[in-house]
């Protein structure tokens, strides 16, 4: 029997759970590597947070993220018998591969790497890529100006 990945109609502010949940899927995707920042050091977490409390996401897009971390610990309890925070590399491993195969499983994970990579490269006013990290790493030089936090996006009128 298949764990479905359940979209509610209405969402509401993600739990405490789904935040931990995300959070330690963002940073098995992205781990932390010597010369190398991962989720947690680019505040991958924090930039999709960001992106949730965006009312100009797609609400359907913010449905998976919340409803997809909801399914994988679903799936982590049949397949493993624990909450996917409390599962090793090798146990997570696991249950990410089985994602791939529930309904809206891939598209879930395409999704978090997509906002991952975004975490990576973002103006640092967008809440990744603290102190321009992803940048340093890439050796990358943005335009200028770059925003501050008064003026991002959702804040100008448009």
């Amino acid at each position: 029997m298949a764990v479905l990945l359940r979209v509610p109609a209405v969402v509401a502010e993600p739990s405490a759970a789904v935040l931990a949940t995300l959070a330690r899927a963002q940073e098995h995707l992205l781990p932390s590597e010597p010369g190398a920042p991962g989720a947690r050091e680019i505040r991958a977490l924090e930039y999709l947070r960001f992106v949730l409390a965006d009312k100009r996401v797609d609400a359907e897009e913010r449905e998976l993220l919340l409803a997809g971390a909801a399914s994988l610990d679903r799936l982590s309890l049949k397949v493993e018998g624990a909450d996917f925070i409390a599962l090793d590399a090798e146990g997570r491993e696991r249950v990410l591969q089985r994602m791939i195969d529930e309904p809206h499983g891939e598209l879930w994970i395409s999704t978090l790497i997509v906002y991952l990579l975004e975490a990576l490269l973002c103006a640092p006013a967008y809440g990744g890529n603290p102190e321009a990290i992803g940048w340093h790493w890439l050796e990358h030089r943005p335009g200028f100006p770059l925003p501050d936090t008064d003026h991002i996006y959702p804040k100008l009128a448009l």
